[in-house]
């Protein structure tokens, strides 16, 4: 039976709920046992799919095509597992099901409130975490904090679940931060013991802390918080601040943080092997050498809009032993024509456009594409960087000045990039993109396929443009390969120009399946290439 760990925060936000539930998720799959991962996100948009990435920042998309919390990106990474629809539940989305319910008649007259109808459907996507995954253990992270009015729901939820599960099948992580005063130059615990007494209010008792702090604790401060908290001292775990974040995981297993949560699952302490991480944490904490890649895009105000990118990048470092110093660069500074790229680029070996929407500093990132193609500098371009790559190309070496998206001028002549067929009647914007795994046919003797070395390959998207392949014998002619197809919708994946020592792009998004122990192969090649160059 499918035991259910969840963790809440406390005090602030941003305490690290997301690593804190990963950590632990990681240290269980270490020790042989099957684990899944879930997101209560207590905003009423449906998914965050609509959000600005300035406000919110990334849009994880799962393997079968759900548009998620970049929290998922933190979970995936972390435990090297595929998250899956149930992985990420809104307010939104509970609202929309019960609402869907009663306007199907599903309630049978029922007056629909929010007990029982909906903490009732909240209950059911917990569970359904556990039906869909198979796993031994969900650990369900609810965003916010302890207090907000828009997370009582979930709390609610959750009290009746530790109710009716019982302690055997359920188990409580409470975030908390002790801050550090100076002056009196001590750390405080009231703030924490609020929290606590604000969710035991809501009818949960937590079963361990996990106290944000500068540095470790102490036996007092544990003692104290075991007291008034009504936790054992041994539950109360320091998450102190670390350079190097795998590091957290191995301070929570010192702490055996994951042997108390099995003793009271009744299950098995297995033994754990984390040697493959502690190689990790070695690897990161001695990189000799380092390089500068160029990160141009329109949302580089919020590095988070971009985290699985330079997460992605990260990864292929460590793989070489290199630290990855990246060069956040707005797209729409360089549209001014007296910026010189030649000054803005100086430093970077390789230069990489990810995705986006919309018009603005468009033209910012076609004239880095140009200025990395025609410098023959490293390049990889992802999604829409891939579009504009074929943009730039047909422009300014193909002769075709107005090729275009119908993205940013519906009335283009020369359409380079459209709408497919199906997508021209779409009428809402949530949900409707091409979006999670689809399959891609790579051509031998290309660039991609030294990269996979496969011919069939599945990688995530999420856009709704496509190439349009009218175009394609033109651009041939003049030196692109279309390297990478999905056979089935007749689609272009992946593009190169050979010519170059590396330029690359693809239409999905590779960084989604990048992981610290096995980097990306477009991120592994482009970083190899970058490296090389300098």
């Amino acid at each position: 039976m499918t035991k259910y760990i969840f963790v809440t925060g406390g005090v602030v936000s941003g305490l690290g709920k997301g690593i804190t539930a990963s950590s632990v998720a990681l240290l269980l799959k270490s020790r042989g046992y099957k684990v899944f991962m879930q997101k209560f996100d207590p905003y009423f948009n449906v998914d965050p799919g609509t959000m600005n990435p300035i406000q919110h920042g990334e849009v994880f998309v799962t393997y079968d095509g759900c548009e998620t919390d970049l929290d998922l990106g933190h979970y995936e990474r972390f435990i090297d597992e595929e998250l899956n629809y149930s992985s990420n539940i809104t307010s939104g989305k509970i609202f929309k099901s019960v609402i869907d319910k009663e306007r199907h008649g599903d309630y049978l007259g029922a007056t629909v409130q929010m007990i029982p109808h909906i903490t009732n459907e909240i209950k059911n996507k917990v569970y359904e975490a556990g039906h869909s995954s198979g796993a031994d253990i969900v650990i369900t992270e609810i965003g916010g904090t302890v207090g907000d009015i828009e997370s009582q729901p979930f709390i609610e939820a959750l009290r009746q679940i530790q109710y009716e599960r019982g302690s055997s099948e359920t188990f409580f992580i409470h975030c908390t931060l002790i801050p550090y005063i100076f002056g009196s130059n001590e750390l405080k615990t009231k703030p924490t013991q609020n929290s606590v007494r604000d969710l035991r209010n809501m009818g949960i008792r937590p079963d361990a802390l996990v106290c944000r702090a500068p540095y470790n604790t102490g036996d007092h401060i544990k003692e104290k918080l075991s007291l008034f908290c009504s936790v054992p001292k041994e539950h109360v775990i320091d998450s102190i601040d670390v350079n190097n974040i795998y590091e957290i995981p191995i301070n929570y297993y010192e702490q055996k943080i994951d042997e108390i949560i099995l003793k009271q699952f009744g299950l098995p302490i297995k033994r754990a092997d984390l040697s493959d991480w502690k190689n990790l944490i070695k690897t990161v904490n001695n990189l000799d050498k380092e390089i500068e890649i160029a990160l141009v895009g329109k949302y580089v105000e919020l590095h988070d809009a971009y985290i699985s990118v330079a997460e992605s990048l990260k990864h292929a470092g460590y793989k070489y032993n290199t630290k990855i110093n990246i060069n956040w660069i707005d797209s729409e500074k360089l549209e001014d024509d007296k910026v010189n790229l030649k000054e803005v680029f100086k430093n970077s070996k390789g230069i990489l456009v990810p995705g986006g929407f919309g018009t603005r500093g468009i033209n910012g990132k076609i004239k880095a594409i140009t200025y990395a193609r025609t410098n023959d500098i490293p390049f990889l371009g992802i999604c829409l960087g891939m579009q504009l790559a074929v943009i730039e190309f047909a422009r300014n070496v193909c002769g075709i000045k107005d090729a275009n998206s119908t993205e940013f001028d519906a009335n283009t002549k020369e359409p380079i990039i459209d709408l497919m067929a199906d997508q021209k009647s779409v009428v809402n914007m949530g949900g409707t993109l091409r979006l999670g795994n689809y399959e891609c046919a790579i051509t031998k003797n290309t660039l991609a396929y030294k990269d996979y070395n496969s011919e069939k390959i599945l990688e995530r998207h999420r856009h709704r443009y496509e190439f349009n392949n009218k175009y394609m014998k033109l651009l041939e002619s003049k030196g692109m390969v279309f390297s990478g197809v999905n056979e089935k919708a007749d689609l272009v994946e992946i593009i190169e120009l050979p010519k170059l020592k590396h330029f690359i792009a693809s239409q999905f998004h590779p960084e989604f399946r990048s992981r610290p122990l096995k980097p990306a192969p477009l991120f592994d090649s482009f970083i190899k290439a970058s490296i090389e160059n300098k």
